[in-house]
């Protein structure tokens, strides 16, 4: 909500909580004063505007110091009258603060601290969720750290049946391997010596001196 007041014949338009500098008034420090003069007031969608004044309607400021413009130089000159004036001057003014704006009984002091408190418990629900969160992310993390305790487990005593088996099972392997290998070996030995037996049959036959036949005699020898 704002609104737009007159006062020393100037117009400001003002919120809660603003400071402005207007025309020197009949008030002291620390006090507050009510300005009447309003020309308008806004709240949202909503505005009233004044004929030349809004009914009802009133801003409530407190008299925050008294202070003094800037100085501004005035200097009169009359051209071949060796005329020149200069003078100096500082405006005396009021610092307000806008404390309440008003308009048919509804105040926006209230509304704006309304919406200050539900803002700063909002704030605080956040915070406190988010530390609530930051304290469950800590302790995850420290129970990820943490090293794993290894429990090892007892050693199983081998059975009866299993040993059985497993000395039976490498003795009928160890005792089926070297008879098969003996037997393949020994085979192709007996082929060998056959093969030389009938080589050197054949070789003597060969050298074996053929038989004279006797030869006839003939007439000549007769």
């Amino acid at each position: 909500m704002y609104a737009v007041i007159e006062t020393g014949g100037k117009q400001y338009r003002v919120e809660v909580g603003t400071e402005l500098e207007v025309e020197l008034l009949d008030a002291e420090p620390g006090k507050t004063v009510t300005l009447d003069r309003v020309l308008l007031v806004a709240d949202g969608d909503e505005a009233a505007i004044g004929r030349p004044l809004v009914g009802d309607a009133s801003v409530s400021a407190e008299v925050v110091r008294r202070d003094r413009g800037p100085k501004l130089i005035s200097f009169k000159y009359r051209p071949k009258a060796r005329t020149r004036v200069k003078k100096g001057h500082r405006q005396e003014l009021t610092v307000l603060r806008i404390s309440d704006i008003t308009l048919n009984g509804k105040s926006a002091a209230k509304v704006a601290a309304k919406a200050e408190s539900d803002a700063k418990t909002e704030r605080q629900r956040l915070e406190e969720a988010a530390s609530v969160q930051a304290a469950k992310d800590a302790e995850l993390a420290a129970k990820l750290a943490a090293p794993k305790a290894t429990t090892k487990e007892p050693a199983k005593k081998p059975t009866a049946k299993a040993d059985t088996k497993a000395d039976t099972k490498p003795a009928a392997k160890a005792a089926t391997k070297p008879a098969a290998k003996a037997a393949t070996k020994a085979a192709p030995k007996k082929a060998t010596t056959k093969a030389k037996a009938a080589d050197a049959d054949a070789s003597e036959a060969k050298a074996a001196p053929k038989k004279s036949t006797p030869k006839r005699a003939t007439k000549k020898d007769e």
